[in-house]
Order: structure tokens, then sequence, then C-alpha cells
């Protein structure tokens, strides 16, 4: 299918994704799912207009100062898992949310759900990691709660998060700032937490040690922005992996896009796991990646920034923001054709942050 070809006028779905009357594991995807409770049922009960922003983090005004507010909650399984735990996953989530606006993160909370029963030790490690993740990410962890479930009423140890962070002045980071001609770059491998956890959780074994990419993105963000404060989005792939964060952007900002899918960094470790699996490595999550939207002019110092940068020295170009297909994503195949790349409707791993 070439571009030219590619008319979505009249496209309906056939299976209406709204009328369920019971949570499924789908609602927590981070995909169509997750948009629509969010869109029809937690928006119209909550309201304002800061919520309306619907990005990683909330920008707000607080006495003359603007910050970034964010919250999330962890149920990952294992959680300890190749390249991380539940503890440092939670840390290292919040700062990327936050620095997603630009904001280099202050302060956080955190709030312990633990299961009755469950190991003391375990604990330890948990809040042992997340103050060293913490620590690294040069973040106070200024404020908690600690609940206890039954035993059989948890999984041991949920985790929640918020956290707050100034976001410098002339940055401003949202997906309504996309024009057609922006570059779209990520910053690295994509899939390697999507599939770490699998292969723990699953027991399963591809020939080589494959370890979660949970890392703090703040340094590779300030770096970014030291190029050019002129970013126009920046959002951290994790539920729905790559394809879902593309999708919200094009949905958000009204254009289109186009990736070149063989310029998308994806690991062969990675890429032979899904393909064992019948996965596609664009909807694998990620925990230490970013996807920017750059306008063209900055592009190339950008990059060289970011592959400057200990966790962006595989970043890539792969694609461009565009006028035709509003809303839409698509790639590009090495046979020369073209594919939907859609907006996943729940989560092809669930339970992985």
């Amino acid at each position: 299918m070439s571009d030219t070809a590619l008319d979505i006028t009249g496209w309906t779905c056939p299976a209406p994704l709204r009328d369920r009357p019971r949570v499924v594991m789908g609602h927590g995807g981070g995909g169509a799912l997750s948009a629509e409770l969010v869109q029809h049922l937690f928006a119209p009960a909550f309201g304002g207009d800061v919520l309306a922003q619907l990005g990683d983090s909330a920008a707000v005004s607080l006495g003359g100062v603007r910050l970034a507010f964010s919250t999330d909650s962890y149920v990952v399984r294992p959680l300890f898992f190749p390249g991380g735990c539940i503890g440092d996953l939670a840390v290292n989530g919040t700062v990327n949310d936050l620095a997603m606006s630009g904001a280099r993160a202050a302060y956080l909370s955190c709030g312990f759900i633990l299961e009755e029963g469950v190991e003391m030790s375990v604990v330890a490690r948990v809040a042992e990691a997340m103050g060293a993740a913490a620590r690294a990410a040069g973040v106070e962890v200024a404020t908690g709660d600690t609940k206890v479930v039954e035993a059989g009423r948890g999984d041991g140890i949920y985790l929640n998060t918020a956290g707050i962070g100034i976001i410098p002045d002339g940055v401003d980071l949202r997906p309504q700032r996309v024009v057609p001609g922006d570059v779209v770059i990520v910053s690295g491998e994509i899939g390697l937490h999507g599939v770490a956890i699998m292969s723990v959780r699953e027991g399963l074994e591809f020939g080589v040690d494959i370890r979660s990419d949970c890392a703090d993105l703040g340094g590779l963000v300030r770096g970014m922005l030291a190029v050019t404060p002129d970013l126009h989005v920046l959002r951290d792939p994790t539920r729905g992996g790559l394809a879902a964060s593309l999708n919200e952007i094009a949905a958000a900002s009204g254009t289109g896009v186009v990736i070149q899918e063989g310029r998308v960094p994806v690991p062969a470790a990675v890429a032979n796991a899904c393909a064992i699996l019948g996965l596609d490595p664009l909807y694998v999550a990620n925990e230490g990646k970013l996807v920017a939207f750059v306008p063209r002019e900055h592009a190339d110092a950008v990059l060289d920034a970011m592959r400057a940068h200990p966790l962006g020295r595989h970043a890539a170009v792969i694609g461009e923001a565009v006028d035709a297909h509003p809303g839409l994503v698509v790639a590009r195949t090495a046979l020369g054709g073209t594919r939907v790349v859609d907006l996943p409707i729940g989560e092809q791993l669930p339970r992985i942050c």
C-alpha cells in the first residue's frame, strides 16, 4: 500500500470497546481501553483544565513557579527482575514522567501496600532499591504511607509514587505543539523491559541475558534541552510501547506520523523473542527510553547530544510528523509497503510496571 492509496475516510470499528460492564486487564494496559476508561469515566467525574492535558505529568503554576506533578502505581510481577525491581522502577518511572514535561524532579512520595505474610527482608530490599534510585536521580522521598491487606488479597508489594519538579523557563512540552515536518527521534533500543519481565515470569529462555532498561532519563532530557528548549513533545513509551506513545501524540496534535520500520532500533534478542511469541516490538513496554518530536532545524544537534549521553548512544531518527492521515501512525516496511500502527486495545504483556 502506498501513502497516496491510504484513505481512512469512513473507517469504522466493528467492535465497540466501551460497552463493557466490568473491568478487564486491558483497562490497565495503556491502550485503547485505558484511554476510554480515562476519557469516558474518570475525566468527566473529575473535570478540570489541568487534568484535560492528559500528559505523563501535569504542568501547573503555583506561586509563580511552573511545576510538573505526576503520580503512578506499580504492580509489576515478579517484584525482582533482570535489571531492576519494583523499587527502582517506581522511582525511575515517576522521575521520567516529570522529565517528559522538561522538569527536574525534586520530591517524591511513596505508598507501600503490603500483603500480610510478605517477608520483611523483601520489603527491605525494595525500600533500599528505592532509596538508592532516588539518590542517583537527585530526588528526595519526602513523605509516604503504608497499608497492609490480608494474605491472599494482594501480591506481595504494590507501590504508589507521586512526584513534583520545576519546569525551566521557556520549556513547553506538549503534543499540541507538534507540527508537520517535526522529526521523530527514539533514544535507544526498544522492548527490553517487557521481554525481560516476561522471560522471568514465564520461565522462558532466549539464549541471551535480556535485562530491563529501567533508568532515570532526567540527565538525558537536560542534555537535549541544553541544545534547545524548543523541543515540542517528549514521551516515555512504557505500557503499550512506542506504538501507544506515537498514537497518543498523533491524536492530540492532529498530525499524521510516518515511521521507517527499519530505522527503529530493536535489539536482536528482543526481535527474536517477539518473533517466537508472535509479538510486535513496537507494542512492548520500555522503562528507560523516550521518543521526541523535534523541530527539523534542531534535529541533528539534538540527536548528537542524545548520542553523547550513555542512555542515548543508540538514539535514532525513525520518522516525521506529516499533514497526511491526521491522527494516524503508519510504518513504511522494508518491502516498500505501508502498514497502520494502531493504538493497542490493551497490553500484550500485563503487569509489566
